[in-house]
């Protein structure tokens, strides 16, 4: 669901924002945040770039149908039509 990359990137600049006297830790701390972070992403029910460009596109076609077809209504409920 998410770019592996993307967590990975953010989890190392965490772990480098961490005191000098973790440093060492750096590897392990960096492991943990990753795993904090995937799960914490996964249990917000996010949806991709990709997915969210999918469902407005869908949307703005259900759109354009749905103005045709109120014009078509309007047009039939005129009188002497």
């Amino acid at each position: 669901m998410f770019d592996p990359k993307i967590i990975d990137d953010i989890s190392q600049r965490l772990s480098k924002s961490l005191p000098p006297g973790l440093a060492s830790l750096e590897k392990d701390t960096r492991q943990h945040l990753n795993s904090a972070l995937q799960s914490a992403l996964s249990r917000m029910n996010l949806v991709t770039r990709e997915e969210f460009d999918i469902q407005q596109a869908v949307l703005a076609r259900t759109r354009e149908k749905l103005e045709m077809l109120e014009k078509h209504v309007t047009q039939l409920e005129q009188p002497g039509k």
